[in-house]
């Protein structure tokens, strides 16, 4: 990908679940008055559909033959990305525990993986953003020098989870997203990692504001690229 081809900028925050990514970009973009895309609910709405229709999350053929008559569309609605299936936000649904269980599986296919890049890649063309998940700096926007990611132990992950009222296991997630073939989870190259496992949120997102800083987020000067 070509970032020089966007008049906009992409800060790209990925780490594991619970790790407080979510949370560290939603607060940066409000800040900073980005768009704030959280890209797992976009994997968590295929899955989602994948549920509802009774498909084998691990059968790459089925899950496949699914998206060719999907309509999953991403938009901007007060400054936050909205996935919308079949022209409706699936909402609270999207964190049911049939998707928690299922998602790293669906999440794994290379069709929906390549479908949702695409949609993530797209919204850069709605205004500068910070998007949060698992391969946003290695492979959606592998060229943004903003890159930042963020870890925590994983005791206090599942300690994070339980609280959010999520009963899936950090571990078995981790080991599920670090294996899978596509796009698997990694520290990307020139990101900054940031341990927040003993950090509270104010903490966690001025460090993340010092790496911006300190990678020229403030001082940026883009072109409008030729039409």
């Amino acid at each position: 990908m070509n970032l020089s081809e966007y008049q906009h900028d992409a800060i790209a925050i990925d780490g594991p679940a619970a790790s407080g990514k979510s949370t560290v970009a939603r607060e940066l973009a409000s800040l900073l008055g980005l768009i704030m895309v959280n890209s797992g609910e976009m994997y968590r709405a295929v899955t989602l559909e994948v549920v509802k229709q009774g498909i084998d999350p691990g059968d790459q053929a089925a899950v496949g033959a699914m998206l060719d008559d999907l309509d999953l569309r991403c938009a901007v609605k007060d400054g936050t990305s909205v996935v919308l299936v079949n022209g409706d936000y699936p909402g609270d649904e999207l964190r049911a525990d049939t998707v928690n269980q299922a998602v790293s599986q669906v999440s794994a296919h290379p069709k929906v993986r390549e479908l949702l890049v695409a949609r993530q890649r797209e919204l850069l063309d709605k205004g500068d953003l910070v998007m949060e998940g698992r391969d946003i700096g290695s492979v959606v926007f592998p060229e943004t020098p903003y890159k930042i990611y963020i870890e925590a132990s994983e005791e206090v992950r599942r300690t994070r989870r339980a609280a959010e009222g999520q009963v899936d296991e950090v571990a078995d997630r981790d080991r599920q997203d670090a294996a899978r073939q596509t796009s698997p989870l990694v520290i990307p190259d020139g990101a900054v990692v940031l341990d927040t496992s003993e950090m509270g949120i104010a903490e966690a997102v001025e460090a993340a504001l010092n790496v911006l800083k300190e990678r020229g987020w403030f001082n940026r000067s883009r072109e409008t690229p030729p039409a």
